[in-house]
């Protein structure tokens, strides 16, 4: 076989590569400058818009919840309140089993209750509402709910109402009452008619006590004595009245006796209640109290409606396309409804709920700005 040899190794004839030369950036000719005046400048202004400190433009008061309420009378309104008090439990709530237990039982104990206040929010007609109110009160299908003690101006906590329907529902469900009990006692709530207070005498002493402890009945003697005072007692009976009256004119110089016979008077008035009222009136007065604070974050004690929902959510993870997708990576999407104030304390109660609640006790007021919305101000 022979071997066949070329030059062309031999012959040393190597091949350059060409470099192509360096094209010309039509920018060369153009001063070179750091990336800062234009787009920094344009973030600074929109920080200091964020951070500032004027108040919102106002063009008049919003209608925004009368509007956006899907009520038409009072009736509706209160079973509109009763309903729409909370928000349901998150998928990912961040509570255990025995919080939620917890929760869910408060939510179920507490009466149907809707204040006044929060129903002339609603409806947003103060003359129309409360003559409305006062004719389901007289033909019985409300109850008029007072709570002496509680404040008697918009802003007070003791004023509120309740289906006719309900409180007979709460009534023959209890456990604590026998069912001859519980016929009597609706019958005398159909007698006395729209009065809040009834006499002690009506009721043997181990029906009393059944029904103070069931929650039905509270005595004038567990109030403060700012509110004991008989010419202020709601549709008082007026038997105890003028049997209070014509005791006290017996001796009109006797000032020890006449204080001492408006005291037996008031010991023997009983007042219609519901149970676990007061646990409803406290947790009504946190969410109102909490509210305010946040609207109180703000310098000018106002802020865009939005804002103050979001406030009042708390930073919590969402259903929302972004954060599963987050969370999908790993990555942090915000906290869980459970460690915020709105469910750590006051289990979940509804942003507009309470909203309605604070403007119709005059602490608030809603405004139209023209350009983020509705605004809210603390009064």
């Amino acid at each position: 076989m022979t071997l066949r040899l070329t030059s062309a190794p031999v012959a040393g004839v190597k091949k350059h590569k060409s470099t192509p030369k360096p094209r010309s950036s039509p920018f060369a000719a153009h001063a070179r400058r750091k990336p800062s005046s234009a787009a920094a400048s344009a973030v600074n202004a929109a920080a200091e818009d964020l951070v500032d400190d004027d108040p919102l433009p106002d063009i008049g008061g919003s209608r925004f919840i009368s509007e956006t309420a899907e009520v038409q009378n009072v009736v509706q309104a209160i079973q509109s309140i009763r309903t729409k008090m909370f928000d349901e439990l998150p998928q990912r709530a961040g509570m255990n089993s025995t919080r939620i237990a917890e929760v869910l039982n408060l939510r179920r104990s507490l009466p149907p209750l809707a204040s006044v206040a929060h129903v002339h929010t609603l409806l947003n007609a103060p003359t129309q509402v409360e003559r409305e109110i006062v004719e389901l009160v007289q033909t019985g299908r409300v109850r008029r709910l007072i709570v002496p003690g509680r404040g008697s101006d918009a802003a007070g906590l003791g004023d509120c109402l309740v289906l006719a329907e309900d409180w007979e529902d709460m009534v023959r469900g209890s456990a604590v009452l026998d069912d001859e009990l519980k016929e009597k006692f609706l019958d005398i709530l159909t007698r006395i008619g729209s009065s809040s207070a009834l006499s002690q005498s009506v009721f043997t002493p181990d029906e009393y006590r059944s029904l103070v402890r069931a929650g039905f009945l509270v005595s004038s003697s567990s109030y403060t004595q700012a509110s004991l005072n008989v010419a202020s007692l709601p549709n008082l009976p007026q038997a105890v009245v003028s049997s209070a009256s014509r005791r006290g004119s017996a001796h009109p110089s006797d000032t020890d006796r006449a204080v001492q016979t408006d005291a037996q008077a008031r010991a023997a008035t009983l007042f219609l209640s519901l149970p676990n009222t007061g646990t409803y009136l406290r947790l009504l007065g946190a969410g109102r109290a909490h509210l305010l604070a946040l609207l109180r974050r703000s310098t000018c004690n106002e802020a865009p409606l939005q804002l103050l929902k979001d406030r009042w959510n708390g930073a919590v993870e969402t259903e929302k396309s972004f954060h599963l997708a987050k969370r999908a990576r790993g990555e942090f999407a915000g906290i869980l409804p459970g460690r915020t104030k709105k469910w750590k304390e006051l289990y979940g109660m509804q942003f507009r709920w309470v909203l309605e609640e604070a403007l119709g006790a005059g602490l608030i007021e809603i405004f139209e700005t023209g350009s983020v919305g509705p605004g809210i101000r603390c009064l």
